[in-house]
């Protein structure tokens, strides 16, 4: 049966949308998902389903918590690809500046020009992502994926290669 990496989008961001990993763990196995692994406590699922589990892991997260959280599904080619393809190998030294604006969809070449021309130098679009170096930090950074029209979850870089060899 196929492994996915998933995303889920904004939870347990300071006090909002507060789903306990357990519980994600439970509400998935009940869902019919099997070999399920979380990495942190911010939304980072590993997981073995028949098909693409996105609509459905949406779907059984509001049904169970009411909340809507939209998530990102990503097989092991391409969370693989996204690793390979890190453009900023070179000179991003710190896992935790070095982040993975990952694509729920592909956003107009104009949108996707336009956010990379916010941060010209520490910016570059990959296999369904951005690459953002931030050497001064995520918060000192210039927001790249403001309009792009797509659904957008960021994770450093050590979140993407843990989940990476978790897969």
């Amino acid at each position: 049966m196929p492994r996915y990496a998933v995303l889920l989008r904004g939870i347990n961001l300071g006090s909002t949308n507060k789903i306990a990993m357990a519980d994600l763990r439970e509400l998935l196995a009940d869902a019919g998902f099997t070999d399920i692994r979380t990495h942190l406590n911010s939304g980072n699922v590993i997981l073995s389903a028949p098909s693409v589990p996105g609509k459905v892991i949406e779907k059984a997260i509001t049904e169970r918590t009411g909340l809507t959280v939209p998530c990102v599904v990503l097989t092991a080619k391409k969370l693989r690809a996204i690793v390979d393809g890190h453009p900023f190998a070179d000179v991003a030294t710190n896992g935790s500046r070095m982040m993975a604006h990952v694509l729920g969809g592909t956003p107009s070449a104009e949108k996707l020009e336009a956010a990379l021309a916010r941060d010209p130098d520490n910016a570059r679009s990959g296999p369904g992502v951005i690459y953002q170096w931030c050497p001064r930090g995520l918060l000192e950074a210039p927001a790249v994926t403001e309009k792009l029209g797509v659904l957008v979850t960021a994770r450093n870089w050590n979140t993407i290669t843990k989940l990476d060899a978790l897969l």
